[in-house]
Order: structure tokens, then C-alpha cells, then sequence
């Protein structure tokens, strides 16, 4: 197991066609919200409706288990133009597992949501972020890609909202930075009707992550 500290700087350290973290920033002010652990027939939607408010595209990393029991809420992600990627198909401790066994967590996961988008390859986010350099290094050899993220929202922890929106506050996010967050709860719904109307106002916009065939595009690119 890696250790946080060290696993942030491996990943900065390795190139973007094989592992993302931020988006470059651009000439413009974006941020990507990211969400994982979904979709939640009691928390997906609502957030659908304050994303779709805010006119806000995102990128939810699904557990394919989940995405199977919750077809409707899928396809709803799709219509609204935000975009899937591979969160495993069970959740499991990916530090606990063999390469084979992740694997086999990804590529059913890639299976079912192939099945919504007829994307073969997503993006993966392992559950809780686990890292290693061999998990890594196959999903290279396949032309896929991991993605991370660059700013964690913290919602996970279950406090007040309004006490993670002064943390945010007081170290705000950057254009490019790739947002954390989970929509297995209602945390960061409290959160994000305070920050987009705030963040709307700073001229931020909002992108989903290249997730699908555009990574596959990308890895192809560094390849050549």
C-alpha cells in the first residue's frame, strides 16, 4: 500500500496520457466536478436537478453493480450531457486485491456502461484512490487510462456543508482542477448550492472529463 504523500507525488510524476489529475488550464476559467460512487436513486438526482440548474457538465464515476440496478438513472446522466467513468463494479479494496482480480472489476464495469454510452474503455478512478505502479502500467499496455483528481472536496466525512464550503473558501480551487466529490449523499448537494452560484460569478465554467474514446485518443497521441 502507498502511502497518500507518496502516491501524490508518483502521480505527478507520471505523464497524462497514463495517469490525469488536473486539466491543463486553459485560456478560459474550468473546473471539473467529478462524482463518485453513484448513481443513488436518493442523491443522484437531486444533484441532476441542481447540475442541470447551474447548466453544469460533470463526470460521474459509477460502480458498475450499482449502474446495473439503476438504468434509468444512467441513461438520465447521458441526456444531460455529462459523461461515465469506471469506479469497479463492487467497490472493493483494490490494496487487498491481485492485478487480476482489479482487472475484473474494471472490464465488467467497462461492460455494463458500454452498454449506456458504447464506450468500450473509461476512464478508471480506483475506489478511495488506490494506487500502484502495476495497475498502472496494464491499463497503459491497453491504451487506458487512470484519472484522479487534483482537489478533494472532503465531502466523504459527513460534515456540515457549510463548514466544508468555509474550507474551500479559504484554499478555493484553481481552473483546471478536477473537484472530488460523491453523490451517495447529500453532502455535497449542500455544498454546491452555495459554491456554483458562486463560482458562476468568478466565470467559471464547467467540463466533464475526457473519460471514453478521447482518452483512448490521447494515449494514442503519446504513443505516436
Amino acid at each position: 500500500m502507498i502511502g497518500w504523500f507518496k502516491r501524490t507525488r508518483l502521480l505527478h510524476c507520471l505523464p497524462d496520457a497514463v495517469v490525469l489529475t488536473a486539466m491543463p488550464a486553459g485560456a478560459g476559467r474550468e473546473l471539473y466536478l467529478t462524482f463518485d460512487d453513484g448513481p443513488d436513486p436518493q442523491h443522484t438526482p437531486p444533484l441532476l436537478d441542481l447540475l442541470r440548474q447551474h447548466q453544469v457538465r460533470a463526470t460521474f464515476f459509477l460502480i458498475g453493480s450499482k449502474a446495473e440496478r439503476q438504468p434509468q438513472l444512467v441513461r438520465r446522466l447521458l441526456d444531460e450531457g455529462h459523461r461515465l467513468g469506471n469506479h469497479s463494479y463492487t467497490h472493493p479494496d483494490f490494496n487487498r486485491l491481485s492485478l487480476a482480480a482489479k482487472m475484473d472489476e474494471i472490464d465488467r464495469t467497462d461492460r455494463v456502461l458500454q452498454a449506456f454510452d458504447g464506450v468500450r474503455h473509461h476512464g478508471v478512478r480506483p475506489p478511495s484512490g488506490a494506487f500502484s505502479l502495476a495497475l498502472t502500467l496494464r491499463l497503459a499496455r491497453e491504451r487506458r487510462r487512470l484519472l484522479y483528481w487534483s482537489y478533494d472536496s472532503l465531502d466523504y466525512q459527513r460534515r456540515p456543508p457549510a463548514e466544508l464550503v468555509a474550507a474551500l473558501r479559504a484554499r478555493p480551487p484553481r481552473p483546471g482542477d478536477v473537484m472530488l466529490m460523491h453523490d451517495d449523499g447529500d453532502c455535497c448537494i449542500g455544498m454546491l448550492e452555495t459554491l456554483l452560484p458562486q463560482w458562476r460569478s468568478e466565470g467559471f465554467e464547467f467540463r466533464a472529463l475526457p473519460t471514453g474514446a478521447d482518452v483512448d485518443a490521447t494515449v494514442e497521441g503519446a504513443r505516436a
